[in-house]
């Protein structure tokens, strides 16, 4: 029945996997004793995950579904039992009888059992969910809920199951009027909602610019207007930056120059790399680097030319810097910070050792119990993950969020599609619940009017264990269409797995004339 497929070969496949998956438990079996011990199936879990995909199951995969079996591909949770049970039903299927052996590792965590782990977790950290679907919704407060109730009682209502501020904005008065408005907002409306507090992070950034007085006698930001090919100047001092000189031959006589926020970066720059501004809209190389500024080439832009202002983001994707995690101002800021919240986002953290690091200040202000979200925002991030998770596991509430911004920025924009897809698979296979974050419906939350491509979008983002809005005049809306897109969901998945519901397009196909 099945002459094409070479069962016996599939077996001797699958076992070498088993058993490299058993090793690398055994291998790491310091590092998953030191969780927590409600994480330590989680961490042994992502460890099988791990040393799984070291494989190439392309061809595996395919074979598998020719024979009508259980596929690899949606076992991230429960990686050794499916695998396992795989090897069963092959061994069955070849007439043979005997149990898998044990050795070197007990039958490892179950569909059911790996189900109710992530829901546990997630509900640790994110509180009862509000309505059927599995989604929290997260909203990022702008700087009008510092002054305006109705808005923070309307989200609160709507639908906000996680209140943001970002700690990179506005100043400590405004946070504790927001905090304010948020638990006034829950009394009154008995329904619970938790407080997320971003640290700043090492944050590179443009420094000033001067403004200008236009020909109507306006006030004018800032900018320098760049357009490929331009040569611009980014130097080491805080002073203002300045716009290009022309002469009347339009030829360049003085490039245009900009700070950057974090003068110490220059130690780490490298000639031949880089660097973008703005979430990506400027991008240049840096083909010379002095002991005051770097020549930057600028090799994307808008044709017309892009705007670059002060207090834009600065990228440097492909450079190992040596910043600090926790910046002074952060160590500050979460005396405040654990006296509200519930949870506290770590921005740009990169290694193992930076979680340590906040890990011993929140024992030091007595909040182990706060939750710690890691925030998927570099190349390095990205790469250091699957530690970073074992590490920040040894807290007692954890969780990831998908900065798509700056991840695309730093790994180019070609790549998110699939970075953010290996994320969500790496934080199920930890039982971590995920925050998908970065221009969810961002363009209903500015205009009031979604696009097809971000309603698809927000069909994914609602894959994840909670989905994060950004600011702007039309979130109310945003907030009520991103829950009614979570309830239909619901009935049709969970995380990337088909729910089966039955369809009204096959009833009515059947249905008498």
């Amino acid at each position: 029945m099945h002459e094409s497929i070479d069962v016996k070969s599939m077996i001797e496949q699958l076992s070498l996997i088993r058993q490299t998956m058993i090793q690398a438990e055994e291998t790491h079996g310091q590092l998953i004793a030191g969780v927590q011990p409600h994480y330590r199936e989680s961490a042994r879990n992502l460890v099988h995950y791990l040393a799984l995909r070291t494989f190439d199951l392309r061809d595996i995969q395919w074979k598998l579904s020719s024979l009508g079996l259980s596929s690899i591909g949606h076992s991230e949770r429960y990686t050794l039992t499916n695998l396992q049970n795989i090897l069963f039903l092959l061994f069955m299927l070849d007439g043979q009888k005997q149990a898998i052996q044990k050795e070197g590792a007990s039958f490892s965590i179950d569909f059911p059992k790996s189900k109710k782990k992530l829901e546990q977790h997630t509900l640790q950290l994110f509180g009862p969910e509000r309505f059927s679907g599995h989604t929290r919704i997260m909203v990022t407060l702008p700087p009008e809920a510092a002054n305006d109730y109705s808005l923070v009682k309307g989200l609160v209502q709507t639908g906000m199951a996680v209140a943001r501020i970002n700690c990179s904005h506005d100043e400590p008065e405004a946070w504790g009027r927001m905090i304010a408005h948020l638990e006034r907002a829950k009394k009154e409306l008995g329904i619970s909602c938790l407080l997320y507090m971003d640290l700043e992070g090492p944050k590179l950034r443009t420094g000033p610019l001067p403004d200008r007085i236009s020909r109507k006698g306006n006030l004018k930001k800032g900018r320098i207007l760049l357009r490929r090919g331009d040569t611009l100047h980014l130097t080491k001092d805080d002073g203002l930056g300045s716009p290009p000189e022309f002469d009347l031959s339009d030829r360049l006589l003085v490039p245009g120059k900009i700070s950057i926020s974090i003068p110490s970066v220059f130690d780490d720059l490298q000639k031949g790399h880089p660097i973008w501004f703005d979430d990506g809209i400027i991008s240049g190389l840096i083909e010379e680097i002095y002991p005051d500024h770097a020549v930057i080439r600028i090799t994307v832009a808008d044709d017309e030319g892009s705007r670059l202002m002060a207090e834009k983001g600065i990228n440097l994707p492909e450079t190992d810097l040596r910043l600090p995690a926790l910046s002074e101002e952060d160590i500050q800021n979460l005396e405040l910070i654990v006296q509200h919240a519930d949870m506290v986002g770590y921005s740009f953290v990169r290694r193992p050792s930076d979680v340590e690091q906040l890990q011993a200040e929140l024992k030091r202000l007595d909040r182990e119990d706060i939750g710690i979200i890691l925030k998927i925002e570099t190349r390095e991030t990205f790469d250091n993950l699957p530690m970073l998770l074992l590490t920040a596991m040894k807290s007692q509430k954890v969780g990831a969020m998908i900065a798509r911004g700056d991840l695309a920025v730093e790994l180019g924009f070609l790549r998110i599609a699939e970075v953010q897809e290996e994320i969500m698979w790496l934080c199920e296979a930890a039982h971590t619940p995920a925050i998908w974050a970065t221009q969810i419906l961002e363009n209903m939350v500015r205009t009031g009017l979604a696009t097809r491509a971000e309603i698809s979008d927000a069909v994914l983002s609602v894959r994840a264990e909670c989905a994060m809005l950004n600011k702007g005049p039309h979130i109310l809306e945003a907030v009520k269409l991103l829950v009614d897109i979570d309830l239909r969901m619901a009935l049709h998945q969970t995380k990337k797995q088909s729910a089966l519901r039955p369809l009204n397009v096959a009833k009515l196909f059947f249905a008498p004339a």
